[in-house]
């Protein structure tokens, strides 16, 4: 039977609920000095906002080596009262040192992507439930070539999704064209990150016609055509009949964007981005996104 697993175990897809499919409670990186998101103290008080606001789960999608703080993760569920699914996988080469990159290169990245999937993130017990990678802008380069050779392998050891940040929702079709072609893996079990990013609607039909899963994430961000442009994809894309395909994320990666300091956080998803997708494709629709369709992309059937 196929599960999601979670920082407090594996449960079943339905008890998701309503799901940010992409979000970060911790995240550290050279490329983000002063806006750490390191603090338990303020995860505890996000989180406990996206719950007043009616969310039951996120799927954090902090990698290796990015401050993922994976044993905290069982107790702010637990406090919470929100389904946490902790990630493995790697980021862009610029968030590591390249010590970090030389020791994981000597170790066996894929080695350490199935560690942690199966026995647990290091001193924690928490398995993680996904395997995140990062392509580059309109291109992957070979340290993006790298990891997603290295996911491919963990997946196929264990069932694992796939998860993919595409720089400024760049390279879907790259990305596929080497996970799903070259590498083997199901489109079903690859989720492509910040599409809403790039609005090319004819990339966004081509990934969904090849069976991934689209996730439009981080909105309100400054500079990037988000909220106003993501009605129209969800609408050509729900028209087109990819419905089942589509997911919803906050992405806050910075502690200036969190809703306990100013920003709209991780409350913003279901207080103002439901509703205004909800005007363009209707409450099933927007329902189906942020419940069933989570359920079915972060549910595996474990090896």
């Amino acid at each position: 039977m196929n599960a999601v697993r979670t920082a407090l175990g594996d449960i079943t897809p339905a008890e998701l609920g309503i799901c940010d499919a992409h979000d970060h409670l911790f995240l550290t990186s050279p490329q983000l000095p002063g806006q750490e998101l390191d603090s338990v103290a303020s995860a505890a008080r996000e989180i406990a906002a996206y719950r007043a606001a009616g969310g039951e789960s996120l799927i954090q999608w902090t990698p290796h080596g990015m401050g993922r703080r994976a044993g905290d993760l069982p107790e702010l569920s637990r406090t919470s009262g929100i389904r946490i699914v902790a990630a493995t996988g790697l980021h862009q080469s610029q968030h590591y040192t390249p010590e970090s990159l030389a020791r994981l290169r000597a170790e066996g990245l894929a080695d350490v992507f199935l560690r942690e999937l199966t026995q647990g993130i290091a001193d924690t017990g928490v398995r993680a439930g996904l395997i995140k990678v990062a392509g580059g802008f309109h291109g992957l380069d070979a340290h993006a070539r790298w990891t997603m050779e290295a996911a491919a392998e963990a997946h196929r050891g264990t069932g694992a999704p796939i998860a993919v940040h595409l720089e400024l929702g760049t390279g879907a079709l790259d990305v596929l064209d080497l996970l799903c072609g070259k590498l083997g893996v199901p489109p079903d079990r690859l989720i492509l990150g910040h599409l809403n990013r790039s609005p090319d609607l004819a990339i966004h039909h081509q990934a969904a016609a090849a069976g991934a899963y689209l996730a439009f994430d981080g909105p309100s961000r400054a500079n990037h055509a988000t909220d106003w442009r993501m009605p129209e994809a969800v609408q050509t894309l729900t028209e087109a009949g990819f419905a089942d395909q589509l997911l919803l994320g906050g992405d806050t990666t910075t502690a200036g964007a969190r809703a306990v300091n100013g920003g709209p956080g991780m409350p913003y998803l279901l207080r103002r981005v439901r509703p205004g997708l909800e005007l363009a494709v209707g409450e099933v629709v927007v329902e189906r996104m942020l419940t069933r369709n989570p359920g079915r992309a972060f549910a595996a059937k474990w090896a």
